[in-house]
């Protein structure tokens, strides 16, 4: 089956998202959250700290067209992996990089990758864990940049990560 699910989490997921829907073989991305206690958290929730979840993507995608080590690559250069709970000016474990993988070669992929940057002298701090539940964020988060471009925040992160995706992944955009 050529259709598969990958679940990242980068910091704030308006970001991550806005980065993965440009992508080619991509068919969806979903913002939520994963990795904590509360089943069904709300953004207050999550953002409280106070649950253990990540605000994450999950992105759905053809592995004819994309292969999840193409996304890896995308998703390491588009955040930073070294800097723990953290991205920017978001700071707390709901902003931590993050890999749920969803079977045995993702997180054998996921592995390689993660010892193949620190090889290079990056020394990223990614969560590496088994899939976990995934809930939905709130209908006002889904596909946020989009519908809200001049939003301040917005402005500010998110195009530095899409010219990182354009300037090395140009290949790769839908």
């Amino acid at each position: 089956m050529a259709q598969q699910r990958a679940i990242f989490g980068g910091g704030c997921f308006w970001c991550t998202e806005a980065v993965f829907r440009q992508v080619k073989g991509v068919s969806q991305v979903i913002s939520g959250y994963a990795g904590g206690a509360r089943p069904n958290p709300s953004y207050e929730q999550v953002c409280s700290g106070a649950t253990g979840h990540a605000e994450v993507i999950a992105v759905d995608f053809d592995d004819s067209i994309i292969s999840f080590e193409t996304l890896l690559d995308i998703f390491f250069a588009t955040h930073d992996p070294t800097t723990l709970n953290r991205q920017g000016n978001d700071v707390g474990s709901q902003y931590r990089s993050v890999i749920y993988y969803q079977n045995e070669q993702q997180q054998q992929t996921a592995q390689a990758k993660i010892e193949q940057l620190k090889q290079q002298g990056i020394n990223a701090v990614t969560e590496l864990s088994p899939a976990v539940p995934f809930f939905e964020a709130e209908s006002y988060h889904q596909d946020f940049y989009a519908k809200n471009p001049t939003q301040g925040y917005c402005n500010f992160a998110i195009p530095p990560k899409l010219s990182k995706l354009k300037q090395y992944f140009s290949d790769q955009l839908a």
